[in-house]
């Protein structure tokens, strides 16, 4: 099977510690709310602050970076990305042991792992295109994406307990030292990555910053996915904070429930992600994107009759689940599109851009929701992004017929 077949030992070892991040991620999934809420008893506006201003400011931070990523070798900036994501977790716990953890030192915190986290998944995507054959990338990326899912099936279960068992900031030390050892990893691989190649001497001209949204734009398949994309992952990520008001403060859940509510629907990546290949190749590509990516948004709604309780309980696992199965398909699929319709000297900034406009994306809608939820209440902010996210489809494309483009001039290089 063309899944199982091997993609080498630097793959392997990329592999192994995205696979180490992920867990400890997974481990410390929304610690940083959970933090907020127990130890400094934020309040839902202050809560969905945490979760918008951080991530709207690392998004900031990386703007400068794209074009920096683009032309360095890719390990380091991964391997320095790592440690500087370390370092910022790892303050978190040092601040509550002198007890000065504040609530600035949290944004703080977020913005710099949301700019960290773009910086490097802008420099793993690049690594990956030129690590792996490109028939191997929609293989590669289900692997990536299986283990993600994985990660946080296993992770928040764990981590609540642990914070039950051994304090608030436990999870948080797991997720700084996951990150110490994903740098380890990386710095196995061995051989020499070839630099980037640049056609000028000059320094790098001001369309380096806007080169990777030019090329999503002008391109109109990735232009109808990447606005999809942008509404739908960021009506889902504003509910994360509304949920752990609801659940948590009105609704009286444990932590443990509170993770296991996310954790176990997870499983369903694992079913998702299997699934890519053999959907791709049953039905092909553009029909993933229109029925799968349908079906992402249609069950957000659910959330809105949340009770407390072992029903309010299966009722989150029950819409969790539904969403994830589709989204976990759908991933590895636009993610290999992506990669296979950039080319090679735009790879890094386009991914950046990407991630940049998802980031901002959730910033808003999170404070957006944060606001709405501080005047009428979590459920009714639930309410309306389950009704808006109904409105996200007609974004989808419609069938791809562009081919495939070929590498043109960098136009970000001046001369």
């Amino acid at each position: 099977m063309v899944g199982r077949r091997a993609l080498g030992r630097p793959f392997g070892l990329l592999w192994g510690a995205y696979a180490v991040s992920a867990y400890g991620s997974g481990l410390g999934f929304g610690a940083l709310p959970l933090l907020a809420v127990l130890v400094l008893h934020a309040g839902p506006a202050e809560v969905s602050a945490l979760s918008a201003v951080g991530p709207a400011v690392g998004a900031l931070i990386a703007v400068p970076l794209a074009p920096w990523v683009e032309f360095r070798r890719k390990r380091p900036v991964m391997i320095g990305a790592d440690l500087v994501r370390f370092a910022a977790m790892a303050s978190i716990p040092v601040a509550y042991a002198f007890g000065v953890l504040g609530f600035l030192q949290l944004l703080v915190v977020s913005a710099v792992i949301a700019a960290a986290k773009i910086a490097f998944g802008a420099a793993s995507g690049a690594y990956l295109k030129a690590l792996v054959r490109p028939e191997d990338l929609l293989v590669a990326n289900t692997r990536f994406e299986s283990t993600n899912w994985s990660s946080i099936a296993v992770g928040p279960p764990l981590g609540g307990a642990a914070i039950g068992l051994f304090g608030p900031v436990t999870t948080v030390v797991a997720d700084a030292l996951s990150y110490l050892l994903s740098a380890l990893g990386i710095t196995a691989i061995r051989g020499r990555e070839e630099a980037p190649r640049t056609e000028a001497r000059g320094p790098l001209g001001a369309g380096a910053l806007l080169a990777g949204w030019r090329h999503i734009l002008g391109h109109p398949v990735l232009r109808a996915l990447y606005l999809n994309q942008l509404l739908v992952g960021g009506l889902i990520m504003a509910t994360e904070p509304l949920l752990a008001v609801l659940l948590l403060r009105r609704l009286g859940f444990p932590p443990w429930q509170y993770g296991l509510a996310f954790a176990a629907p997870c499983l369903g990546g694992l079913i998702g992600s299997r699934l890519a290949r053999r959907v791709v190749a049953r039905y092909g590509r553009d029909r993933v994107f229109r029925t799968v990516g349908t079906l992402r948004a249609v069950w957000l709604i659910g959330l809105v009759f949340v009770r407390p309780g072992v029903i309010g309980l299966v009722t989150v696992m029950t819409v969790e689940l539904a969403i994830i199965v589709n989204m976990s398909l759908y991933g590895p699929v636009l993610s290999t599109y992506r990669l296979e319709h950039t080319p090679k000297h735009l790879v890094a900034r386009t991914l950046t851009a990407w991630s940049i406009g998802q980031q901002a994306s959730i910033a808003v809608l999170t404070a957006l929701a944060g606001l709405l939820a501080d005047v009428t209440g979590p459920r009714t902010a639930l309410a309306v992004a389950g009704v808006l996210i109904l409105g996200t489809p007609l974004l989808l494309p419609g069938r791809d017929r562009a081919p495939l483009p070929a590498p043109a001039p960098d136009p970000s290089r001046t001369t």
